[in-house]
């Protein structure tokens, strides 16, 4: 299963190391999910966690940033797409179109007008983990 990631998500889970880290860990642990990103996707992650106002120890940084290099899988994104609510998200739903991604991961409410404009199912951090997360775990 192909899942899109937001940034809001990846720093919650650098930060906060509880339930986005767990949903994370639990997509890079299991080969049947593939976390898809684009260049600018990774650009972004980097950027936003390397923030001063966010402290991530170097040690942490690394961490996420080897994990972002060695687990995610780049596609390129040949889909212009508009969303006026927020059009720095825009990469992620394009993303999720061009990749045709079951799930989009997010905990930004932007997204929830975006749920109507294509087939990945866009869900919370909680939502994933109670419909996927815990699913998978009671197989």
């Amino acid at each position: 299963m192909k899942v899109v990631i937001d940034t809001n998500v990846l720093v919650s889970a650098a930060l906060k190391d509880k339930e986005p880290e767990t949903v994370l860990l639990f997509v890079v642990a299991h080969p049947e999910f593939e976390w898809i990103v684009s260049p600018e996707i990774v650009q972004e992650y980097k950027e936003v966690l390397s923030r001063d106002k966010f402290k991530v120890p170097e040690q942490l940084l690394k961490k996420w940033y080897a994990i972002i290099e060695h687990v995610t899988t780049a596609i390129d994104i040949n889909i212009e797409l508009e969303f006026p609510r927020d059009p720095k998200d825009a990469k992620f739903l394009a993303c999720a179109l061009a990749a045709n991604a079951e799930f989009l991961i997010t905990g930004d409410k932007d997204f929830t007008e975006a749920k109507k404009l294509f087939n990945t199912t866009i869900l919370s951090v909680s939502l994933f983990k109670k419909l996927v997360f815990e699913v998978w775990h009671r197989r």
